[in-house]
């Protein structure tokens, strides 16, 4: 069955001035193939709800019109970050189009899309985080693996900022992480006890691996400093090797630091200063973590909270 000759005309209308925006992103402002297929698919996914309305023409497109396509794409379950896109696309075809004098407005300038929620960080269980790390290691790269995860888990360190330790950084008498952070600022951590007898471990074993006059905390099986991406891959291989149920990076002991500490303080600004956040906003995710926490065991502990229980109950 083919399409009336009104409805061929109506597509035609559409797919025209987007043909013309694509070759213009191509030629004129040399965006890649892969930006250009992007633009495409918004734009087609826009210009088939357009075909919908009352009125099928782009210049009959209105701000509340667009709102309402933003609710549409919510309620088909795009997200903050997708509808911002969708409506960067829009907004520079109408561009085009105002340019080439095919529309008298543009629709989108004024619109917004929803806040994208948050990405909370994965945080691993205190169990697990003490099985894994209650491993014995079985040589020498092993033992300094085991006191760089430690003292990471322990004291919250950055990755960047682990790999930059020197000797002097660390003061094991007195329990503590000389750290230089983002924007070159100093701070002092504590650091556990089984991350210091780790460490006491790795300084044991670590001159048969580093050259007199290093000054490397952590040093490679080749003798130079450790790279961040040498210890982003030991991490990951500990985690395979000693049975781990999710995969290990630098920034998950981080974040489980972070979060276990607020959830046995509840000091936020304590958090903060231990983290090296500039802005307690910043430090803030973790109070999410903590709610989620502390919602899960209500949920399962609550007699008033249980799901699916005495739905009936006594009238």
């Amino acid at each position: 069955m083919y399409p009336a000759a009104d409805e061929m005309g109506m597509v035609a209308a559409l797919s025209e001035p987007l043909d013309r925006f694509l070759r213009y992103l191509s030629s004129e402002k040399r965006h890649s193939p892969r930006t250009c297929s992007s633009y495409r698919d918004d734009l087609k996914r826009f210009l088939d709800w357009v075909g919908q309305q009352p009125a099928p023409d782009l210049q009959a497109i209105t701000g509340h019109d667009l709102r309402r396509y933003v609710a549409l794409l919510s309620r088909q379950g795009l997200g903050g970050r997708s509808i911002a896109r969708h409506l960067s696309a829009i907004r520079g075809f109408y561009e085009f189009l105002l340019r080439e004098r095919l529309a008298t407005d543009n629709p989108a300038l004024d619109i917004r899309a929803p806040k994208a929620g948050r990405r909370l960080p994965r945080v691993a269980d205190v169990d697990q985080l003490s099985h894994l790390l209650d491993a014995t290691p079985d040589d020498p790269l092993e033992i300094r693996d085991l006191s760089i995860f430690e003292l990471m888990y322990s004291s919250g360190l950055r990755l960047s900022e682990l790999a930059g330790l020197d000797l002097h950084s660390v003061d094991l008498r007195g329990g503590e992480v000389r750290v230089l952070g983002k924007g070159s600022k100093e701070r002092i951590l504590p650091v556990g006890r089984k991350a210091l007898e780790a460490l006491e471990s790795w300084l044991g074993v670590r001159p048969a691996m580093a050259p007199e006059g290093e000054n490397a905390l952590f040093v490679s099986r080749r003798g130079d400093r450790l790279s961040t991406r040498s210890i982003q891959s030991r991490l990951s291989r500990w985690g395979l090797a000693k049975g781990a149920d999710q995969r290990l990076y630098p920034h998950l002991l981080r974040h489980s630091f972070a979060s276990h500490m607020l959830e046995s303080s509840g000091d936020l600004r304590a958090v903060q200063e231990l983290l090296g956040h500039a802005d307690i906003a910043t430090t803030q995710v973790y109070t999410h973590l903590d709610f989620q926490h502390l919602a899960k065991v209500y949920d399962h502990s609550h007699p008033r909270a249980r799901r699916g229980r005495n739905k009936g109950g006594d009238s």
